[in-house]
Order: structure tokens, then C-alpha cells, then sequence
């Protein structure tokens, strides 16, 4: 097995002492990407593995790189509703108005997965409601087809 292979092996165990000796040994690692184009930002927090994105944004990782379908790790954490890790990548600078080739943002993710404590984050960093996905929706949008009374409040400006 390669050292790349091996290295997003690790991540997915949750591994930190052999990821660390990994970076360690080839630090270009951390720019490596997977079969998938995932960079190790991106699945770190896709695994919900908080200490291992700290480590990883540490050791340089770009908060803002796209995965194979264009998703940032912001955009991924806003799908799973990690709150802890979308706190984290958004204080490491990720671009809350980032878009993917589908044209959603991570306000957009927040709000169609029902994640009302980080539609607030993103928006208190600077969201913006505007963006429309390729369907032509916006955040606003995906809070009315999903029925989502707080959302809905939170984006109209009265949440």
C-alpha cells in the first residue's frame, strides 16, 4: 500500500499518532487527495474527528480545497451538522459563501439538513442568502419546501 493510501487509511481509523507520523515523515501528505478527490481536511471532518482537523489546519491544510463534487469540509460538516467542526473551519477562515458545482452553499446544506445552530454561525459570518443553487433556490427557498418554521424565521430576519 502506498504511503497516500495509507495515510487516508489512518484518517478514517481516527488514527492521529500515525497520521502525525506520517505528515511527519512526507509532509506533502496533507495536500494528497483520495480516489474521490477528498483532500484530508475534507474526510478528517467528515468523520466528525475534531483533533485531527486541528491538527490537520496546523499543518497547513487549506480549509477551502473542493473534493471531487466540488464540497468544501464547511460544506461537508454543514450536511452532517458538526457543530464543534463547523465552528472550527469557519475560525480557520473557511469561506461561508463558498459553492459547489451544484451551485449550493454551505447556508444552503445548513438549511436543507435542518441545522438551524449553524445556518446562525454562517450567517453571523456573513452568508449569504442570495446564492441561488442550480435549481435556482436559495437558502430561504430550501427552509419553505422543508417545512422549517425556525429556518424560515432565522433567514426572514426575525429568528
Amino acid at each position: 500500500m502506498d504511503n497516500t493510501a495509507h495515510f487516508f487509511d489512518e484518517i478514517r481509523k481516527g488514527n492521529l499518532p500515525k497520521i502525525k507520523t506520517l505528515i511527519a515523515t512526507e509532509p506533502n501528505l496533507i495536500h494528497a487527495r483520495d480516489s474521490r478527490g477528498s483532500t484530508s481536511l475534507i474526510l478528517a471532518s467528515y468523520y466528525d474527528f475534531l483533533e485531527i482537523t486541528d491538527f490537520l489546519l496546523e499543518s497547513g491544510a487549506v480549509v477551502d480545497e473542493k473534493d471531487g463534487t466540488g464540497n468544501t469540509a464547511l460544506m461537508g460538516v454543514c450536511f452532517k451538522g458538526f457543530i464543534p467542526l463547523a465552528k472550527k473551519l469557519i475560525e480557520n477562515g473557511a469561506n461561508v459563501n463558498e459553492r459547489n458545482t451544484m451551485g449550493s452553499s454551505p447556508l444552503i446544506y445548513a438549511v436543507t439538513f435542518n441545522r438551524p445552530e449553524i445556518a446562525q454561525m454562517l450567517l453571523a459570518k456573513g452568508a449569504d442568502i442570495a446564492i441561488k443553487d442550480a435549481r435556482g433556490n436559495t437558502a430561504l427557498d430550501h427552509a419553505k419546501l422543508q417545512g422549517s418554521p425556525a429556518l424560515i424565521d432565522l433567514l426572514e430576519g426575525k429568528g
